[in-house]
């Protein structure tokens, strides 16, 4: 019976009051900021967790999974390549040589870096580069180049590209910077526009053959591996002192940093909304409270105890909360779906690392912002509900 009685005064006090109309449009302001702050937070906690993702896939692509690096003049050698392809046969390698370089077509410069590599063993260890080989029969001299690069320059295959290289070689009484034609052969495209731009790939005989390299000496070797993090230990403890390893995110720390920064202030000015939201929740029961004085002062005289009075403007406004969160989470994941399906927005591609929008939402960040309101909503609703049961019987009803 009491509970029957805490769930209709629930539903009446739900109700609009046509003599107090304020109260039921705060409630309802309430519910549409509580829907509007849960729909915002999980669409922008997707689109954060897209980008951060779609970062660390052409990241983790272009500067590679793992890469061996040597502590010493040719500690990188084709003995070490064997011992280690032979330790891990489940793991792909592939030997580069590295050199800077300075891109010259017409007038216009463009610096950056060329690879000489094995390109079918390249294409092992990285699917962007795999894309642009295919097929193909590489020439010693041929080179592939990025997109944005391609652009630039307006370069066609077969068109030769103009490299000088940093290091330079002694000549009389000066010295000249090494120069060497190469022949475009293919393009690939990361969706970065900077490695685009500054990552060139020619074959592994070419660059040891400019920099005078021994056939067998490499400047590392890059590593495929689908779990570099939990890889990179077994594989330290197999190299010898005079080389060392290196993953992807160690370059990256502080870039993967400042996202999960500015995920979490994004996270926090988002969940203001619900907060201020909530305020319109204190206000709409207090303002019941007053409004249903009387009544309440009634209820506790015929017998209805403090807890069930508290209890009655607890659940109203956690009705309205939980009906708002509702509400937020289908247009939310709605939001996210239409987003996800349809090209809607159209991302410059030499600006952000994917043409469409990207979205990916946690469970954990689910259950975050989901639990988060919920706290807020109840904390909100505990105030009056405490104030409604301190009403003083005797002065009420006297006054009233």
């Amino acid at each position: 019976m009491k509970k029957n009685l805490v769930t209709y005064l629930v539903k009446k006090f739900l109700r609009f009051d046509k003599e107090q109309p304020f109260i039921f449009i705060s409630a309802l302001l309430a519910f549409l900021g509580i829907t509007l702050g849960v729909m915002v937070l999980l669409i922008a906690m997707a689109l954060m967790n897209g980008f951060d993702n779609e970062f660390k896939k052409k990241l983790t692509i272009m500067n590679y999974p793992l890469t061996v690096l040597p502590k010493f003049y040719g500690s990188v050698n084709q003995d070490l390549l064997i011992e280690l392809e032979s330790k891990f046969p489940n793991l792909h390698f592939s030997p580069y040589v590295q050199s800077a370089v300075i891109s010259k077509s017409g007038s216009k410069l463009e610096g950056g870096y060329i690879f000489g590599v094995d390109f079918q063993d390249e294409a092992n260890v990285n699917s962007v580069l795999k894309k642009a080989i295919g097929e193909q029969k590489f020439n010693k001299f041929d080179v592939i180049v990025g997109k944005s690069l391609q652009e630039e320059y307006m370069l066609s295959q077969g068109d030769k590209l103009m490299y000088i290289f940093t290091n330079v070689e002694p000549g009389g009484f000066s010295v000249t910077p090494k120069l060497k034609r190469f022949r475009v052969k293919s393009t690939f495209d990361s969706g970065l526009s900077a490695y685009d731009k500054a990552y060139h790939y020619t074959s592994l005989a070419a660059l040891q053959t400019l920099l005078h390299m021994p056939s067998d000496m490499y400047d590392g070797i890059h590593i495929y591996s689908d779990h570099p993090r939990e890889d990179i230990a077994r594989i330290a403890e197999e190299l010898p002192v005079s080389v060392s390893i290196k993953g992807w995110w160690q370059d990256n720390v502080n870039f993967f940093a400042a996202l999960e920064m500015e995920k979490t202030s994004l996270f926090i000015v988002l969940m203001l909304i619900i907060l201020i939201a909530s305020i319109n929740i204190i206000s709409s029961l207090l303002m019941t409270v007053m409004n249903r004085r009387g009544e309440i002062a009634l209820l506790l005289s015929l017998g209805t105890t403090t807890a069930e009075i508290k209890k009655v403007f607890l659940y109203l406004g956690i009705v309205i909360g939980i009906s708002g969160i509702i509400a937020g989470v289908v247009l939310g994941l709605s939001g996210i779906w239409v987003l996800g399906t349809f090209d809607i927005i159209d991302l410059p591609k030499d600006v952000y690392p994917t043409a469409t929008l990207p979205l990916d939402l946690n469970m954990s960040d689910f259950f975050m912002i989901v639990s988060g309101a919920f706290v807020i909503v109840v904390l909100s609703s505990y105030y009056p509900a405490k104030k409604a049961s301190e009403v003083d019987i005797l002065t009420v009803l006297r006054n009233e």
